[in-house]
């Protein structure tokens, strides 16, 4: 079983595209979703990002977001020590999850492979694109955030170019009928492969 990775920056669309995938009957595994529900259900996790950010990570036993935000905001390398404690953590949760699966090839939606270099691990990436002002756009409609705090998470994220010489496919996410057929395309690129 192939396993596939689709990646893009925050805004690209890489769910809508995780959800055209699904429709074809591909088994997805959500990279964010997983680990967000790890970091209040692993005792590992927890244990560990409580050691780095103290007792306020957690408040009654649920994740406290606003401060692990706040606290990570400006600061790359305790992003990058919170990182270190998930990742591995959603690694070996995606095994498992692939294991259990019976499809010609899975997909793994996942942001940060190129940042974390786990790109190297994947038969085939695709990266999801759309031009920056129309991520900032969908980012602002979708979250209580400002452009400043997106620009800041675009600033920890590889550029699309870069991400786009090291994907074997690329999804232009402009119109979701084009974005529909890109998807066709691609899928059955990848059912031909063996």
């Amino acid at each position: 079983m192939k396993t596939v990775v689709l990646t893009g920056g925050i805004g690209s669309g890489k769910t809508t595209v995780a959800k055209m995938f699904a429709a074809l009957g591909v088994p997805i595994y959500i990279a964010d979703d997983e680990a967000k529900k790890l970091m209040v259900n692993s005792v590992v996790i927890k244990r560990k990002l409580t050691a780095l950010f103290g007792e306020e990570a957690y408040i009654d036993n649920a994740l406290n977001r606003p401060f692990l935000a706040k606290a990570i905001f400006n600061d790359k390398a305790l992003l990058e020590q919170m990182n270190a404690i998930v990742h591995p953590e959603v690694g070996a949760h995606f095994e498992i999850w692939k294991a259990e699966q019976n499809a010609p090839y899975v997909i793994k939606e996942a942001a940060i492979i190129f940042e974390n270099g786990s790109y190297k691990h994947y038969d085939c990436i695709i990266t999801v694109h759309a031009p920056e002002a129309i991520k900032i756009e969908r980012v602002l409609q979708r979250d209580d955030t400002s452009e400043e705090k997106i620009k800041a998470i675009m600033k920890n994220q590889w550029s699309d170019s870069e991400k786009i010489k090291r994907s074997h496919y690329v999804i232009e996410n402009l119109n979701l009928d084009d974005t529909r057929l890109q998807v066709s395309e691609i899928h059955a690129k990848l059912l031909k492969i063996k």
